[in-house]
């Protein structure tokens, strides 16, 4: 064989070789993990950490916001649609584990993933263009934030609503401080102070979407949505509606806290944290029962910040809420009941958490105040 032929060959297996490595490493390259995208005249946003439910990030956060502002800008592009992928989820919550792991060696995370989330919720809740969230699977914390202040919502009976905080020694942020107490009755402080969970149709019914449309039903909605000529608020209402009434599933079944609400309403109006357990112990039903129990496995101090947060939050606007929850959050990382959440509930996952103090009465109102007060120059500003 010519010494040619065998350097040819020897390169072609050179080539080959090289070629087989650059695959695989793009193989093996991460994902983008929100895809930003224009279809149209549309901007369309996919939360793409499938494997983790969607969580959001640091980076996602930071990618999002500036397109969202070029978006809001552009000539070119009429809407906004924000949809998570893998089929399992919207978004499930924001990523706390790097929070917490920052939060305890005082690393700039603990203030930076709050303050950025917290900016693209008010630019989320300020958009001048028609926002349509497809919450279509888990929508949870952070994922509710990315939703709930949007123009429009559609929920599927895939859609998992909720606002587990107070489980991990949090507080239901995001904006949950503006849209809960505006929720019927009580039903906002309910859903904070428990993290009860909505599913399918009734997180339409309680007022957390606007729109239910089935499952099987988003894609052909999305790109009817997309193909939509220079549409107003009503066009996109037209769309959605026409959408929801194609879609009858579950619709003959009552919402699930029908039969409740009159006892939420009664058991959850008081003054105070304690006032409610007491209420809710001394009512006995099967129903009040639970929910008693459901609160004594909660963070105390959890509790009595969030019950303070709603009653403040319902006479502010979304960016003053924001502000107060910005300061909330940061109290959070400074106490220990946040660490141990995470630590009983998502590391170690034994569900037994230790709560400092591990009762409502030893939670103080002056520390419950504290947690309120300014942050100075590094309050959350817009």
């Amino acid at each position: 064989m010519s010494l040619t032929v065998l350097t040819s060959a020897y390169r072609l297996r050179s080539i080959c070789r090289l070629q087989r490595i650059q695959s695989h490493m793009m193989s093996s390259h991460a994902e983008p993990e929100v895809l930003l995208e224009k279809v149209g005249r549309a901007g369309v946003i996919t939360m793409n950490r499938p494997k983790v439910l969607n969580a959001l990030n640091q980076t996602m956060t930071r990618q999002i916001y500036p397109q969202l502002k070029k978006w809001e800008n552009d000539n070119e592009t009429d809407i906004v649609i924000i949809k998570g992928a893998g089929g399992k989820a919207f978004c499930a919550g924001g990523d706390i584990r790097a929070v917490t792991e920052a939060g305890k060696v005082g690393g700039s995370l603990a203030q930076d993933f709050f303050r950025d989330e917290y900016t693209l919720n008010n630019a989320i809740g300020t958009y001048r263009k028609p926002y349509i969230a497809l919450i279509d699977g888990i929508t949870m914390g952070g994922g509710v934030g990315l939703s709930v202040h949007g123009r429009f919502r559609v929920a599927t009976e895939k859609t998992l609503f909720a606002m587990p905080e107070t489980a991990i020694g949090l507080f239901p942020d995001v904006g949950g401080g503006y849209f809960l107490p505006r929720l019927r009755g009580k039903l906002g402080l309910f859903l904070a102070l428990t993290g009860f969970r909505l599913k399918g149709r009734d997180v339409q019914r309680a007022g957390v979407a606007t729109h239910f449309v089935e499952s099987k039903k988003i894609s052909d909605l999305e790109k009817e949505l997309v193909d939509l000529k220079s549409p107003s608020a009503e066009d996109i209402s037209r769309v959605l509606d026409s959408f929801q009434k194609q879609s009858s599933l579950d619709s003959e079944k009552p919402f699930i806290l029908d039969k409740h609400m009159a006892d939420i309403d009664r058991l959850f109006s008081s003054s105070s944290v304690e006032g409610i357990v007491q209420n809710l112990k001394a009512d006995g039903s099967e129903f009040a029962k639970k929910q008693a129990e459901t609160l004594s496995k909660m963070s105390p101090t959890s509790l009595k910040i969030t019950y303070k947060q709603l009653q403040v939050g319902a006479t502010l606007s979304l960016q003053d809420v924001l502000v107060m929850e910005y300061r909330l959050s940061q109290a959070c990382m400074r106490g220990c009941d946040f660490y141990e959440g995470v630590r009983a509930v998502l590391v170690d996952k034994d569900q037994s958490p230790k709560w400092n103090p591990s009762t409502l009465e030893e939670v103080s109102d002056h520390s419950v105040d504290q947690c309120f007060s300014s942050l100075g120059e590094k309050d959350l500003t817009f």
